[in-house]
C-alpha cells in the first residue's frame, strides 16, 4: 500500500469527496474598463494570458504592468486564487489555469480574457495541490466541455462551475504534491540532460 493510499485510509475511509466548484467557490472577474492605453507605463502588475498559460505556479514579478488608479476598483490577487484562461482559440487550450502559491507582496491583477476561482474557505486546497488539480487531466477535459465558439473559443461560467472536483484531505494533497513536484523535478533535470547532451553530439 502507497503512502497516499494509507494516508486516504487514514483520513477518508469512506473515499474522496466530489463536489462541483460552484458549491465551494465564486468567480471573480478580471481587469475591466482598461484601454489599449492603460497597458502603458503601468504602475501596477498583472497575470497576462501568457504568463497564466506558461506557469501552473503563477509568476507574482512577471514585467507586465497596467494603469491602476487610486481608489480604483479591481481585484487584486489572493494566495489560493486559480486563474482561469476564459477564451482562446482552440478548446484545446481554452481554460488553462495558474494558482497563486504564494501571497502577493503588492497588489497584482489578472487580465480581462480571464477569471478567479475563489474558493469560499481559503484552507480548503493547498495552492500547491491546485496547480496540479486543475491541469490534471480529468479536469481538464471537463473543463474544454464548458467550452463553445467558432473562431473565439469561450468558457461559460455556469457550466464552469459545475465542474466537479475531488476534495481530499490536506495530508492526503500534500503527498501527491510531495509525489508530483518530484517528478516534475526530474523531467525537467532529464530534460536539461538530454539538452546537453544533444549540444555536444552537435558540436
Amino acid at each position: 500500500m502507497s503512502q497516499i493510499d494509507e494516508l486516504i485510509a487514514e483520513h477518508c475511509p469512506n473515499g474522496v469527496q466530489h463536489v462541483a466548484i460552484g458549491d465551494i467557490a465564486r468567480t471573480v472577474a478580471g481587469l475591466s474598463g482598461k484601454t489599449k492605453s492603460d497597458f502603458t507605463d503601468g504602475n501596477s502588475r498583472f497575470a497576462s494570458y501568457k504568463n497564466i498559460f506558461a506557469n501552473p505556479s503563477l509568476n507574482l514579478v512577471s514585467e507586465d504592468f497596467v494603469k491602476v488608479g487610486p481608489g480604483e476598483k479591481q481585484n487584486a490577487l489572493r494566495r489560493g486564487d486559480v486563474l482561469i484562461t476564459g477564451s482562446s482559440e482552440s478548446v484545446e487550450e481554452v481554460g488553462m489555469s495558474a494558482v497563486v502559491t504564494s501571497e502577493p507582496t503588492e497588489p497584482i491583477y489578472v487580465n480581462s480574457f480571464c477569471f478567479i476561482v475563489r474558493f469560499d474557505d481559503p484552507t480548503m486546497f493547498d495552492p500547491d495541490f491546485a496547480k496540479h488539480l486543475f491541469r490534471s487531466l480529468n479536469i481538464r477535459k471537463q473543463i474544454q466541455k464548458c467550452a463553445s465558439g467558432v473562431t473565439r473559443i469561450n468558457i461559460s461560467k455556469p457550466r464552469f462551475l459545475k465542474v466537479m472536483i475531488p476534495v481530499p484531505p490536506l495530508e492526503v494533497q500534500r503527498e501527491i504534491v510531495r509525489i508530483l513536484d518530484t517528478f516534475s523535478k526530474m523531467e525537467a533535470e532529464l530534460e536539461a540532460e538530454l539538452e546537453a547532451r544533444k549540444q555536444q553530439y552537435e558540436h
